[in-house]
């Protein structure tokens, strides 16, 4: 099974394009494009999900003046993409065919239901990611925050942030979850119906250590 994206090479950085924030603000947000082959026989549907396992635990540090997040702090999870029952004849997802810019509250489940998305590629379920926690409480951003939102890290975190595209075949065409479901829920749903999985991964930085 293999994972190939267009938009970076394995190991390298995410384009700006493909981040929702920049040095200088925000920025294109839309997903990179992904294409996957030689998947196991018996596979019924895909699930893909991005997530940077580099996110600092201290939250009060994070863009804090003066400060800088050391390299050692512990971290935890961040899922910034999270799609489910992905129909097996699909093999790729163009850029921008998920997410094309910043949606403030976060885009709706249903794509076909909002203007704010753009025409989706083919069907499949949305996920929850973490920015619904992050921006819980803000009047401006906070909401239910679904499908693709990109890389953002503190500009003061020395870590260099990894972004995993984790491509999982199932031996399932449809997983048992709830209508408002985050990545917790599809990995308990999934557990036992993993054929096969395929990784690609990004890094992105905004401290400029790590911008030279």
């Amino acid at each position: 099974m293999k994972l190939h994206s267009d938009s970076f090479a394995d190991g390298h950085a995410i384009p700006e394009r493909c981040a929702m924030g920049t040095p200088t603000g925000l920025g294109g947000n839309r997903n990179p494009q992904l294409s996957w082959s030689d998947l196991p026989e018996g596979t019924q549907s895909l699930l893909l999900w991005c997530v940077d396992p580099d996110v600092p635990t201290v939250a009060e540090m994070v863009g804090k003046a003066g400060v800088e997040i050391p390299v050692e702090q512990p971290r935890c999870e961040f899922t910034h993409w999270l799609l489910a029952d992905i129909p097996v004849a699909v093999s790729q997802i163009a850029e921008g065919a998920w997410s094309d810019g910043v949606t403030p509250r976060g885009k709706a489940a249903n794509p076909a239901a909002g203007a704010d998305w753009p025409a989706p590629p083919h069907p499949a379920r949305v996920g929850l990611n973490d920015y619904t926690g992050w921006f819980a409480g803000d009047a401006a951003m906070g909401g239910d925050w679904h499908g693709y939102d990109g890389p953002y890290p503190p500009a003061n975190d020395l870590r260099l942030h990894r972004y995993f595209f984790r491509l999982f075949a199932l031996d399932v065409a449809h997983l048992d979850l709830p209508e408002r479901f985050t990545a917790a829920d599809a990995l308990t749903a999934m557990h036992g119906h993993v054929l096969d999985e395929a990784r690609l991964c990004g890094i992105y930085s905004l401290h400029p250590l790590h911008r030279t």
